[in-house]
């Protein structure tokens, strides 16, 4: 249980760590939970698509449920961490996401599934925006671009969620699986929540508040001008919401239909076909990793060009390639590609605008998973689902193409 005693040494907050670093470690737990109890879902979708008899399109629909799921709720806990503060409001969902997620294996129709994934997704979505917010928070007072440091931890409990899947696939039944990932989600959500509600996070919007002018012309001047800023703050939002819309509609389809692809088109073992999610998070979690680095060398719109560009590249290769081996290798690339644009376009419009900055940019970038699951299904219906994984492609170089058109706008 060495997981556990790490999270309780960072409970009792010991003398040789900032309170920074602390922080740091315990919202970073969060992500890998997250990371992980979602991987958990992803691997065991062609058991369940079986289960419940559902066609690729009827699949996408159903899949459409984690994403409605998750866009319904997600303006709503912007607001949620404005009035309760954004570590409890991740503790709540990080409570909710593992007793959800246990749920899809008890269905046995697309309508069923459905509607029990709504209910995942809104657990999902919530914790999603409320742990960005605290991450967001948490840079500001660090003054370095480590935001794709968190969300490395996400890649990573995705990758061990969807490697453990792949070993155990074979060998439990979802109901069992699922039913064991709550149980660890609960627990570790146990363990790291004390650390995290111990530590209260900065309100700059009351700090701007008390620092405005009192002189009554010059508060008039600041007001106009505070009024052209906002509506710029908001263009600016959407950008970068538009820029997570692209990579997140990539994130979403490999994890959604990455095992399905390998083992309907190509025929690889179930093991094999469960492990192409982890190839993919393997390499998001790398890229993460040296994000920081990456940023502090190239900055954000470099950053988020070649991102785009290499992550065409990557899942044209994993779409079209005709073996297992190749198609695992586009997926990697995939995976290097986008690692950093989500982050960093979360990162901007929570700097730019707090929880509702983090909340629109979450709410258009989980559009692109809204948008995903059915468009691919129906595409791989009216089509093949191959040609349908190509439209990731194209998504990731609009993300390109939308950095560098507004970098200007950004950087300014």
């Amino acid at each position: 249980m060495p997981l556990l005693n790490k999270l309780r040494s960072v409970s009792a907050d010991g003398p040789h760590s900032s309170p920074l670093s602390r922080l740091r470690t315990v919202i970073t737990v969060f992500f890998a939970l997250d990371g992980f109890v979602f991987a958990g879902w992803v691997v065991r979708i062609p058991a369940i698509k079986e289960q419940t008899g559902a066609s690729a399109s009827a699949l996408g629909l159903a899949l459409l449920g984690v994403s409605a799921g998750a866009v319904v709720t997600m303006m709503l806990t912007g607001g949620l961490c404005r009035r309760f503060g954004s570590h409890a409001v991740t503790v709540a969902c990080a409570v909710l996401l593992p007793l959800t997620v246990a749920l899809p294996p008890l269905t046995h129709s697309p309508l069923t599934l459905g509607l029990v994934l709504l209910l995942f997704g809104a657990a999902y979505g919530g914790i999603n925006v409320a742990m960005n917010s605290a991450a967001v928070d948490l840079v500001a007072a660090l003054g370095r671009p480590v935001m794709p440091s968190f969300h490395a931890a996400f890649s990573l409990g995705g990758m061990v969620g969807s490697g453990l899947g792949g070993l155990v696939a074979g060998h439990l039944s979802p109901t069992r699986h699922l039913l064991a990932i709550t149980v660890i989600g609960l627990v570790v959500t146990a363990a790291a929540a004390p650390a995290l509600l111990r530590h209260t996070p900065p309100r700059p919007a009351e700090r701007a508040r008390d620092a405005e002018p009192k002189v009554p012309h010059v508060r008039a001047t600041a007001a106009d001008a505070t009024r052209r800023a906002g509506g710029r703050t908001r263009g600016l939002v959407l950008v970068f919401g538009l820029i997570a819309l692209c990579t997140a509609y990539g994130e979403g389809a490999l994890a959604d239909w990455s095992a399905l692809h390998l083992e309907q088109d190509l025929h690889a073992h179930p093991g094999v076909a469960a492990a192409s999610y982890s190839c993919f998070a393997f390499a998001m979690t790398i890229g993460r990793l040296s994000g920081t680095t990456l940023l502090e060398r190239l900055g954000r719109t470099r950053t988020v060009v070649y991102g785009g560009a290499t992550g065409a590249a990557g899942m044209l290769l994993g779409s079209l390639a005709p073996s297992v081996w190749l198609t695992l290798i586009g997926f990697a690339v995939t995976g290097l590609g986008l690692a950093n644009i989500f982050p960093v376009a979360v990162e901007r419009a929570g700097a730019l605008a707090g929880p509702t900055g983090v909340a629109a940019a979450s709410t258009l970038g989980y559009g692109g998973m809204l948008l995903g699951p059915p468009a691919i299904g129906f595409m791989a219906d009216w089509f093949s689902l191959p040609t349908a994984l190509t439209s990731v492609a194209l998504l990731a170089a609009v993300a390109a193409t939308i950095g560098f058109t507004t970098r200007h706008a950004a950087a300014a």
